[in-house]
């Protein structure tokens, strides 16, 4: 049975956003409730792409203290804009070039979408310039599309192995799109093979690297994603609203647009 359409108004108030919050937060809770899991295994990670600095301080004041981020520079400049608001972290959750690894490494605590071994080498660089060290999620495309980024699942055991070879590079767990779709039988097959390449992968990972964490499900498909395991789900219109741009202005992926947190 197909999803309903989502209705998200505009949040423009603490208290709008407050309860936005509460209510991500209940249908987190039930669908742990249905799954046999304790909600405080599921992060909610806040994605604030496209919200404009003055709401997402009234976000702050809600209680959102970290924020996800697709591009570099949206979020290099909200992150220097808000310096001033204590403990605010943020993740960059889009794609990332190498020559904006610079940036993240100086600002951002976490980076959900790794899925070169350039991309790595760069931002381990860049972080021992920074003495810093770094949350990283391995981005694998379980849908097929050749609209995504990510990792073919098939490359994902290599790749990992690959990664200890980078010390300031903190490997958290996985990542992955869902196909952008209202029917729960074409979204959960993407979350069930992100769940089952972890456990494959699971008893022989190198030293140092964890896959622990599944960073899947948006505004469209928390349920889902939290009955198959995910342990981080990244939700941003039902906790903002709607956004009036395009999917495509953040999700330049190689031919086309990607879903909406």
């Amino acid at each position: 049975m197909p999803l309903a359409p989502p209705d998200w108004p505009q949040a423009t108030t603490v208290d709008e956003i407050a309860h936005n919050l509460d209510v991500v937060r209940q249908r987190i809770a039930r669908a742990c409730a249905r799954a046999g899991r304790d909600p405080a295994g599921v992060r909610l990670l806040p994605v604030s792409k496209t919200v404009d600095e003055a709401r997402l301080r009234l976000a702050w004041q809600a209680g959102c203290h970290e924020l996800g981020e697709n591009k570099v520079q949206e979020a290099q400049r909200k992150a220097a804009a808000m310096a001033d608001l204590a403990g605010l972290r943020w993740s960059v959750i889009g794609h990332l070039q190498t020559n904006k690894a610079r940036d993240v490494a100086r600002f951002a605590s976490e980076f959900q979408a790794l899925d070169s071994l350039r991309v790595a080498q760069a931002l381990d660089q860049r972080l021992a310039l920074e003495q810093r060290t770094l949350g990283v999620f391995v981005q694998v495309n379980t849908s097929g599309e050749a609209s995504k980024y990510g990792l073919d699942p098939i490359a994902v055991a290599d790749f990992v192995q690959q990664l200890p070879a980078f010390p300031h590079l903190r490997v958290r767990g996985l990542m992955t799109l869902a196909v952008f779709s209202p029917d729960p039988a074409q979204v959960r097959p993407c979350f069930v093979r992100l769940r089952e390449l972890r456990d494959r992968l699971s008893p022989q990972l190198p030293a140092g690297v964890s896959l622990d964490a599944l960073s899947m499900g948006m505004s469209g498909d928390v349920e889902i994603a939290i009955e198959e395991g995910a342990t981080v789900v990244r939700v941003g219109q039902a906790i903002f609203g709607a956004r009036s741009t395009p999917d495509s202005l953040y999700w330049p992926a190689p031919a086309a647009a990607g879903p909406a947190p």
